[in-house]
């Protein structure tokens, strides 16, 4: 039986990935960035890809294009809602309601309502649920005819993911998926990668790091970072953190940038993707910078895996 579904926020597709390692066929993905909306052809080119900004897209086209799906997925942007951005709404609800970019939440809603599918699931970081918004989603859903949704905490590395992550998924269904009881440290997960180079396999080219930061990077110890940032509240954020090689990796931000934990150099595009589970076949198009954020703001395919089996269990 054809079990369909699109992904809306679909960035380069490892949500998508996931689903499909599960058995699903995505015939949709939508995103209104360019590079990664060429990842994401690339990698799933058997679905449609939209370069669209989703609250402008009427959910009649959607169903014009692919009909009844079963599940819809997707990852509104995270950072009206992350404390990582200094800059956030303090009020939460302004987050949801008042900042452009968060609202992009009650588009995703929207287009849900419209078309009904049987089972849902939307992405974000916890701050998503903080104070007074998991109310507001619950009368948000249940104003579009879902009155039951489930705010489920996962951590990725629970699913043999090689770095910690914890985001929460937003269904109309319990996800509660079956863990790995496997920890993959950061030596597992880069194993076998050859030195960095331009053939195979792709996104693995040498970044270029200034003979100063080389320098610097070679007096840390593993775990330390080079800088630090500000977030919300002040508190502060490390950054080009030195790997531990016998421990997870810690959370990979679109923004992130790790030093090799053996070698004085950052890492590649593709060891960053290893830290998230992605397969080395998986491309990542457009320019560096983008290909690394592709890679930090994605959901990682075994997690996918995971939370698309339990679906599919609904279903």
């Amino acid at each position: 039986m054809r079990r369909a579904f699109f992904d809306l926020f679909s960035g380069a597709g490892g949500f998508a990935l996931g689903f499909e390692m599960a058995g699903f066929e995505g015939v949709l993905g939508v995103d209104n960035d360019k590079a990664p909306a060429r990842s994401y052809a690339a990698n799933h080119p058997k679905a449609l890809t939209l370069v669209e900004d989703v609250s402008k897209l009427s959910s009649k086209t959607i169903e014009r294009l692919v009909g009844d799906v079963d599940v819809v997925i997707g990852s509104p942007p995270c950072e009206p809602y992350t404390a990582a951005n200094p800059k956030r709404e303090k009020d939460p609800l302004d987050r949801l309601y008042k900042d452009p970019v968060g609202r992009l939440v009650l588009h995703f809603i929207r287009i849900v309502g419209d078309l009904k599918p049987k089972v849902f699931v939307m992405e974000n970081v916890k701050g998503l649920i903080e104070g007074p918004l998991k109310d507001a989603l619950r009368r948000e859903f249940a104003r579009v005819g879902y009155p039951k949704v489930y705010f489920n905490v996962l951590r990725a590395e629970d699913y043999c993911v090689p770095s910690h992550r914890v985001r929460v998924f937003v269904s109309n269904v319990p996800l509660r998926p079956p863990k790995c009881n496997k920890v993959i440290t950061v030596e597992e997960a880069l194993r076998g990668l050859p030195p960095p180079n331009f053939e195979w396999p792709p996104n693995h080219e040498p970044p270029h790091v200034p003979k100063r930061l080389e320098r610097r990077a070679a007096k840390l110890k593993w775990g330390e970072a080079l800088i630090h940032y500000r977030g919300s509240g002040g508190k502060l954020y490390p950054n080009m953190i030195k790997l531990h090689p016998k421990k997870l990796a810690p959370t990979v931000l679109g923004s992130s940038r790790f030093f090799h934990p053996y070698e004085n150099r950052l890492l590649t595009v593709r060891e960053q993707a290893r830290l998230m589970g992605y397969p080395d076949n998986f491309i990542f198009l457009g320019g560096k910078d983008s290909q690394y954020n592709q890679v930090g703001e994605s959901v990682p395919p075994p997690l996918a895996k995971a939370i698309a089996e339990e679906a599919l269990k609904f279903l």
